[in-house]
This record gives C-alpha cells, structure tokens and sequence, in this order.
C-alpha cells in the first residue's frame, strides 16, 4: 500500500557480521506481531539467511516464529521496526531491499483466509557503523 516507504532512508548499520535497517508498516492501521508473517534483508543482492533475521519493535526483539502467536505486541504506521540478519556489510554505498509479508486480519477474502499484502522497497544508502548509529 505504501511500499515506497518501508525502508527508512540512512538507517542500514552493521556490527559483528549482523546488518540491519529500520522498516516502516506499509499500511495505515497497526498491526499485532502475529501478522507480520514473514521478512527478507537484502544487501547487493545477497539474501540474509531466514534462520538469522530477527525483528525489533516497542524495543523487544523476536524471530518470527516467536511472533508468529503474538497479539500483545503491536506495530503501529508512526513507529519504526529493526530488521536485521547475518550479512557482512563494508564500508560505503549498498542496495538495500526488504520484502514483506503481512496479514490483515480484518479483511476476510475467503471463509478460512484474510488478506495478505507482499511488499518490497529498495534503497541505495551508506552503511553505518554501530557506534555511528548510536551517536
């Protein structure tokens, strides 16, 4: 829906081995943790591994199986979220790309299934160090 705006721009940092990237929602109601149902991290074309993507929001972090049954923590359209996985990132100018995969439970397309909307943002920005990140 708003899929030009997931990946906040300046925000791709690195530290021991790890990237991240803040990710807006792509949609203009919050959203429970349960209902984001998956995430790619994407660095000059070089994919994250899935078992290591974590996700930060409200200041916890969670595998996405942890998330997967979780309705107490909520992502709201005003806050960002931390996408990070095990990508070595040097110095300088990368692609970046998230991709998204999120149910809306409110909006019921079949007796048994809501909708899903896979969205995806790339940008080109500079890498920061953890400690630049903090400053």
């Amino acid at each position: 829906m708003i899929p030009d705006r997931i990946i906040e721009q300046g925000t791709l940092s690195a530290r021991d081995g790890r990237a991240a990237v803040e990710v807006r929602l792509p949609w203009y109601r919050a959203l429970p943790a349960s209902c984001i149902s998956a995430a790619k991290l994407t660095i000059d074309g070089i994919e994250a591994p899935a078992e290591t993507l974590r996700w930060e929001m409200n200041g916890e972090e969670f595998t996405f199986a942890e998330m997967k049954t979780n309705t107490q923590e909520w992502w709201f359209p005003t806050d960002s979220a931390v996408l990070s996985g095990d990508l070595a990132v040097d110095a300088g100018e990368h692609e970046v790309r998230v991709d998204l995969t999120l149910y809306i439970p409110y909006i019921i397309i079949a007796d048994d299934e809501v909708l899903h909307i896979e969205e995806h943002d790339t940008k080109t920005m500079a890498v920061r160090q953890a400690e630049e990140a903090l400053a």
